[in-house]
């Protein structure tokens, strides 16, 4: 039988956190974040990274691991998440996946190949030398005519992805939005319960644009000038985050804080948007409405426990089937 993982996604500011929290604790679980910015240092309000404090002394990986100056990317998201797995379930523990980030989540739990190859090294210096002269929308235009999904799914302002959607087009003739959905096809190594969060579309941007304003008055500017003065640069990929970008074109003298914090809302609202559609996609998911439980954790924690209690437990008591060394190496990345 399969190990079991629980995952808990949705759109920005519609509450997974605290859930978390209170779900690995009737599991006696271990979460590891599916976060792209929260595994950076010195990220805190931008991310809207849990505290120590919210934590309650739940173990959490992939939190506070990197410097943002290093990269960060859904191959590297996969090596360290699935280590993080195999030591929780070493402990016959079980994993809560948390975060946002989509791709990463399906990366992960259907162990998707994304066949990096190094040949396309000519191909990515040529598309990045053109965004620096044309600009992302400029790049994010060429993906829209070749593959239309992909542009829907990936934000201009993301050229990592971008460049890596054409350079795969070039290379292979296949729209990578193609391939993913092929890899999606797979049978996942895991017994998956795989939760979106949701609400009503209006209230959810009102949430947003009163946690916008909350990270500004608990010193967001404060935190991307700290970043900057250590030599982080908005090419970077930690600069690259919502929260980031915005307040670095304040910092520059390109807007007013006001226009700042304006963009970002707008473009937090926007990204909230692209995030339910991602999942709409996804197959295997569970959708919870918030008000259909009232907004009241306890209501949807005992609903989730009804459903994926039973195979946690028979995991914790040691009652599955135990994994050939194959199965196992899914796990550890080999």
């Amino acid at each position: 039988m399969k190990d079991p993982v629980i995952c808990l996604t949705g759109p920005t500011a519609v509450g997974k956190t605290a859930l978390s929290i209170k779900l690995a604790k009737a599991l006696d679980g271990e979460i590891i974040s599916a976060d792209s910015m929260q595994v950076y240092r010195y990220m805190d309000v931008g991310s809207a990274k849990i505290t120590r404090e919210e934590m309650g002394g739940i173990p959490h990986h992939l939190i506070d691991v990197l410097d943002p100056r290093e990269d960060f990317n859904v191959t590297r998201f996969q090596e360290m998440a699935k280590e993080a797995m195999a030591k929780i379930y070493e402990k016959k523990r079980i994993p809560i996946l948390v975060g946002g980030t989509g791709f990463y989540i399906q990366a992960l739990l259907y162990d998707v190949d994304f066949k990096e190859n190094d040949g396309g090294e000519t191909i990515r210096r040529e598309l990045e030398q053109l965004a620096e002269e044309r600009g992302n929308d400029f790049l994010h235009q060429m993906l829209a005519e070749i593959d239309p999904e992909s542009a829907e799914a990936i934000h201009a302002n993301n050229r990592r992805r971008v460049i890596r959607a054409i350079e795969f087009y070039r290379m292979t003739g296949q729209k990578i939005s193609a391939h993913n959905r092929e890899e999606r096809q797979k049978e996942s190594p895991y017994d998956a319960y795989c939760y979106v969060l949701n609400c009503d579309r209006k209230l959810l941007c009102e949430r947003i644009d009163r946690r916008v304003d909350q990270m500004i008055a608990q010193g967001l500017v404060a935190e991307v000038e700290a970043l900057r003065s250590m030599g982080c640069r908005r090419g970077m990929t930690s600069m690259q985050g919502l929260g980031y970008k915005e307040i670095l074109d304040y910092l520059d003298g390109i807007c007013s804080l006001d226009e700042a914090v304006r963009v970002l809302k707008r473009d937090t609202r926007r990204f909230a948007k692209r995030q339910v559609t991602w999942f709409k996609r996804e197959r295997d998911v569970r959708w919870i409405m918030m008000e259909d439980f009232a907004w009241d954790q306890e209501k949807i924690l005992a609903h989730i426990l009804a459903e994926c209690g039973d195979s946690c437990r028979s995991f914790r008591a040691g009652s599955r089937t135990k994994r050939s060394k194959d199965d196992a190496s899914v796990c550890r990345g080999k």
